[in-house]
């Protein structure tokens, strides 16, 4: 059963995070006066359930009966909570105060806004965003997913050149901000995904089904980032090419689908030389199975594909060739 309702929940996902939870959540609890606070534990296996018993009695515990990943683990405790608005919020995550507050108000200035982010900047840097949202998250005709503020791994300075409140394509799962009914209207993230890139498909999802996502400068707030997962991961470079083209086939429209993804496959094999270069050869190997975990998905993403897609989804076109050959940021 959900609890009685409050305007917002700010719940952040925990596995094994005692030491993030330390760290930011004293802060979460002092700058969220409008929110409940909740802590949906993907059943630890450190004392972090205990220390948040002995240290925080006032933020509320959901225990997951085990790891769902990032997608499963908000889906499971989500269930439990019940709030007119969604803060998912990573626990490596210093909000700033009244970060809140401009988000809710965009909310109420026009209900087609279903999802929100705000500024994120770097928690080790603060004068540069951080690469987990930035100022907002937009995508190629390619399916290639980048932000104002930052493209692949090139960060901008913040000089307040996105201060701005604006339309984008995703808003960042590191501080993300939906409408529970919303939410729930598209069957909340792809469990399938487990972890990565889930918050572009569920964003990609509601502009298909006619809403809005939106980013707000008025707010800020630091990241870590790698807090959970680290960049140079293989498992993350096989969750990110594998998510990324189920994504694609589930709400890119026809006839634009076949030869994106196509097109995609084969760049992927060229990237894969690159990644084996840069980061290992664990990471060539990732790939490969990134496209086999992808192949494997393709019933289940097939019977998950909209009755609509939008045909203009992008902002811009062949980013990772104007990138990395024409040098443009």
């Amino acid at each position: 059963m959900r609890e009685e309702s409050k305007n917002l929940a700010v719940v952040i996902l925990n596995w094994n995070g005692k030491n993030w939870l330390q760290k930011f959540l004293p802060g979460v609890v002092r700058f969220s006066d409008d929110a409940e606070i909740y802590v949906i534990d993907n059943h630890s296996t450190d004392d972090s359930v205990e220390f948040l018993k002995q240290k925080f009695p006032s933020v509320k515990i959901i225990i997951n009966d085990k790891n769902y990943g990032f997608a499963g683990g908000y889906n499971e405790g989500l269930k439990k909570i019940n709030a007119e608005y969604y803060c998912l919020l990573n626990s490596d995550v210093e909000v700033s105060e009244n970060w809140t507050e401009p988000i809710l108000n965009l909310f109420k200035i026009d209900s087609a806004i279903s999802a929100i982010q705000p500024k994120i900047l770097s928690f080790n840097n603060k004068q540069y965003f951080e690469f987990a949202g930035a100022a907002g998250g937009l995508i190629d005709n390619l399916g290639y997913p980048y932000c104002r503020g930052r493209i692949f791994d090139d960060l901008e300075e913040d000089k307040g050149q996105y201060n701005d409140e604006t339309e984008i394509f995703w808003a960042s799962g590191c501080c993300f901000f939906i409408r529970c009914n919303d939410f729930w209207e598209q069957n909340g993230f792809d469990e399938r995904f487990f972890a990565h890139q889930e918050e572009i498909d569920l964003c990609w999802r509601l502009i298909n089904s006619g809403k809005k996502v939106f980013y707000t400068g008025k707010s800020e707030v630091y990241h870590v980032g790698g807090g959970t997962l680290n960049k140079q991961s293989a498992q993350k470079t096989f969750l990110n090419i594998r998510n990324n083209l189920s994504m694609m086939l589930k709400n890119l429209p026809f006839p634009k689908l076949i030869w994106v993804i196509f097109f995609r496959l084969c760049l992927d094999g060229v990237a894969s030389f690159y990644f084996a270069y840069k980061n290992g050869f664990s990471h060539l190997w990732a790939v490969a199975r990134g496209h086999f975990g992808f192949y494997a998905q393709l019933p289940g993403t097939l019977k998950r594909r909209q009755k609509h897609q939008k045909s203009h989804y992008y902002q811009t076109k062949w980013l990772i060739f104007k990138h990395f050959l024409g040098g443009k940021n």
